[in-house]
């Protein structure tokens, strides 16, 4: 019934009790869960977890902390292999993040764009992270865009006006636990777009919903993202639901959850 589009569940973070929290998922109902790495080596995990259970899936990408780093030119031809594997769905995390200064925002770019070419090569979704960097973003994905271009804004958490670019650009929007939170701004954006433009993800082991603000996220409380964008809409949970799951199989190119 319940989707969850980024939840790195092969963190370390659940390594302790990962086939506990998988359990938990399953009994509230979440019958997909998409595993992104960040890089290489994490890249490789997700796709392993994946190969593991039948409705988890992953996506390969160089998330921009890891970009600003020295990048070996090899790291991108082996994405771009781990890519091929049926079981991995998309391109990501990739993207721009300029909260913190010390991180290069030139090296960020350059890898940026070439996980973009990675993903154009192979007609892949892609998965952005985004952080203080709409400008460069959105000019980035316009140089960089073809007709096949679509992907998900992961962890939206842009206004109005950037949403209704993303959607333009062929970007769905991806709602997490945040939006909850009592100074969000995302209920104004998800009550002025269509639900077919939304998805709902976790993060986990990041960023959880209320009641469960502070402590591990983890996929079983997508239900509470999901549970706020029907309130948000003035519309049932279940519609929302499938509605929701709707857009992730088509995104995705799924055959089945």
């Amino acid at each position: 019934m319940f989707v969850d589009i980024h939840c790195h569940l092969s963190f370390p973070e659940f390594d302790q009790d990962r086939k506990t929290v998988i359990e938990r998922l399953i009994e509230k109902q979440v019958s997909l869960v998409i595993d992104p790495g960040i890089n290489l080596p994490t890249s490789r995990k997700s796709l392993e977890l994946a190969l593991k259970y039948d409705f988890i899936y992953a996506n390969v990408g160089l998330h921009p902390h890891e970009a600003s780093l020295p990048v070996e030119e090899s790291i991108f031809g082996e994405l771009e292999t781990l890519a091929k594997s049926p079981k991995v769905v998309a391109i990501g995390e990739i993207g721009l993040d300029y909260h913190y200064p010390d991180y290069h925002r030139e090296a960020q770019q350059d890898a940026f764009r070439e996980m973009l070419r990675v993903a154009r090569t192979l007609d892949m979704p892609v998965v952005i992270h985004c952080r203080d960097a709409w400008d460069d973003m959105l000019r980035i994905l316009a140089e960089e865009s073809n007709s096949g271009m679509r992907g998900v804004m992961h962890c939206f958490s842009g206004d109005m006006v950037i949403a209704k670019e993303c959607i333009r650009k062929g970007f769905k929007l991806s709602i997490p636990g945040t939006v909850t939170y009592k100074k969000s701004l995302l209920p104004e954006v998800i009550r002025n777009v269509s639900l077919d433009d939304l998805l709902t993800e976790t993060d986990a082991p990041y960023l959880a919903p209320v009641p469960y603000r502070g402590k591990r996220n983890e996929p079983a409380y997508v239900s509470k993202v999901t549970d706020a964008i029907a309130c948000i809409r003035e519309i049932s949970v279940l519609e929302t639901a499938k509605g929701i799951a709707q857009n992730t199989f088509e995104l995705f190119r799924l055959s089945a959850f």
